[in-house]
């Protein structure tokens, strides 16, 4: 029996490994924390002092519910997904994990998520659920329609950075309208960096990612005017115009300084209309929003 028994449970391990690699990818779980960070760096924002409950549930729900929108647009795209090099080994197209897994996975994490956010307060509970309805019934299906699906895709991946000031707050106003604009307009290059890596992987599922419909002049044009309108807005707090959100000159001359190696990368992009060149790019950007919430926290508190 003994015998038995050790031969059998390295097959559960390896079954139970694989369901928790599974459930990674379905719910995009790096993505999924980056997106927490943000709504954490929100909510710092806000408070002088922190609330553990309240942090905690920010982060559980806001987990949740990123998740649960990950979930239900694989399972809208799962046959798309299939045609594509990046996204043909997820769960659902390879089969590893059922339909019915996914979409029991999907249903559960949205209820915790608004469990968790309402417990927050009701205006984080309807945000957080205006992100799911935006992200998987109007920016997933758009997608093989037109590149108005970025814009409109822009709206959800904005509310998890302001999320978190109303979360401490309980108020929508300025502040967080300002945190909502800064995440909005830098979704632009980040995404259209990423769409011109992956047009030749887009285009065969049939998605419309770049605002030309290719790798051109044009949206490289488009990229480097957005991002100059997010080093703009990310210096908004520097002025009298947002509130109790403020940034100090030293701060200011911080982003400014990140913001010039963003716009470098844009330039370069828009000069050599390489894959490399938007990679590039697609890193800096990812450094540039890190780096910024980073830097307007740390500046609140020193």
């Amino acid at each position: 029996m003994m015998k038995t028994h050790l031969d059998s449970s390295p097959v559960k391990s390896i079954s139970f490994a694989a369901f928790v690699n599974d459930f990674l990818q379905l719910t995009k779980f790096r993505l999924a924390l980056s997106v927490v960070f943000s709504s954490v760096a929100g909510y710092l924002l806000a408070v002088d002092q922190v609330e553990t409950k309240i942090l905690i549930g920010l982060f559980i729900g806001g987990f949740a519910m990123v998740g649960a929108s990950n979930a239900i647009n694989q399972l809208i795209e799962k046959d798309f997904d299939a045609l594509m090099n990046r996204t043909k080994n997820r769960p659902l197209p390879t089969g590893s994990m059922s339909v019915l897994a996914a979409a029991t996975i999907a249903i559960v994490l949205t209820v915790l998520g608004i469990m968790m956010l309402y417990a927050i307060n009701i205006k984080t509970a309807l945000f957080g659920l205006l992100s799911i309805f935006i992200y998987t019934c109007i920016y997933t299906p758009l997608k093989t329609i037109s590149p108005l699906a970025v814009f409109v895709g822009a709206f959800p991946g904005a509310i998890p950075f302001m999320l978190g000031w109303v979360a401490a707050t309980g108020e929508f106003g300025v502040e967080p309208g300002t945190l909502f604009m800064v995440q909005f307009f830098w979704q632009f290059p980040h995404f259209w960096a990423i769409g011109w890596m992956l047009d030749d992987d887009y285009k065969k599922a049939g998605f419309k990612m770049l605002p030309s419909g290719n790798p051109d002049r044009l949206t490289a044009f488009q990229i480097v005017f957005y991002t100059l309108w997010t080093i703009i807005i990310s210096l908004l707090p520097a002025t009298s115009y947002t509130g109790s959100l403020n940034l100090s000159i030293p701060g200011a001359i911080l982003i400014l300084f990140i913001g010039l190696y963003l716009l470098y990368y844009a330039i370069k992009l828009m000069q050599l209309k390489t894959k490399d060149a938007a990679k590039k790019l697609m890193f800096a950007s990812i450094g540039y929003i890190t780096i910024l919430q980073l830097i307007y926290v740390i500046d609140k508190f020193i």
